[in-house]
Order: C-alpha cells, then sequence, then structure tokens
C-alpha cells in the first residue's frame, strides 16, 4: 500500500503531509496557525512564516505526519534511534524506523515514525486515527 503524500512548497521549504499518520493533536495549528490552517483546501501556507519556524514547528508533529523534505534527505522527529511514547490517554507515537509485520505477512516500514492505537477504536488499524478522543479512552 502507498502511502498518501501531499507537498506544499516554495523556493526555500517543502512541507509534507502524511494524512493517514496524523493523528489530529492540533499542535501545528494551534502553535503556528498563519501557516496550518485546517479548514482552508491548502491548509499548509509555506509562505506565511520564515522556514526556520515552519521547520521547528514541523518537528514538534507528535505522529510523524507533518514533515521537511529537501533535496538531499527529509527531515522530520527526529531521533537517534526507534523511541516509544506513550500518549495519557492516547496513541503509542513511535519515533524512528520500525517495520510492522501484519497476520498475512506481509510487511509495512516506516522511516520516520506513526501513531498507533491503544485504544483499540482505529479505523487504521494498527495506526492511530484520533478515535481515542471520544470513546473514553484512558490510559
Amino acid at each position: 500500500m502507498t502511502e498518501k503524500v501531499i507537498r506544499y512548497a516554495n523556493d526555500a521549504i517543502t512541507v509534507e503531509w502524511r494524512p493517514e499518520r496524523c493523528i489530529h493533536s492540533q499542535r501545528c495549528w494551534r502553535e503556528l496557525g498563519q501557516v496550518f490552517r485546517p479548514k482552508e483546501k491548502k491548509w499548509v501556507d509555506v509562505d506565511a512564516a520564515p522556514p526556520d519556524v515552519i521547520r521547528d514547528q514541523v518537528n514538534k508533529c507528535p505522529s510523524g505526519a507533518l514533515s521537511i523534505k529537501t533535496d538531499d534527505m527529509e527531515h522530520g522527529t527526529a531521533s537517534s534511534g526507534t523511541q516509544v511514547d506513550l500518549m495519557p490517554n492516547g496513541p503509542a507515537l513511535v519515533k524512528g524506523a520500525i517495520t510492522i509485520t501484519y497476520p498475512d505477512g506481509r510487511t509495512e516500514t516506516k522511516e520516520k515514525g506513526c501513531a498507533l492505537c491503544r485504544c483499540g477504536a482505529s479505523a487504521n488499524k494498527p495506526f492511530c486515527d484520533g478515535s481515542h478522543k471520544s470513546n473514553g479512552f484512558e490510559g
């Protein structure tokens, strides 16, 4: 399965968004609302702030749904290995590369991490889709 990637670019920066990874933490638009505008069709405006400000905000994305692409490599939530953080009443945030093996034997690699469902209600298992926010999950 190919992951959907939407790119927003200007001459200085390219922001990539992977909607299937997004857990709707709202951190991007609450902290940098002039760039991340969820009610707009083109919801990322890379011309609305300096590239370093956008890069700093993208690096705060807890799910890895947002990343920065440059000519030589991609930059997202950086870590020097794979780390798993359990979010209170939310997903397990994996930071770093992982390979998921499904019951049927197929594998899927996530190079920069992902958010894994802990509540059991995600329609996109094993990935989080934000269902924990409305089903009363505690943990």
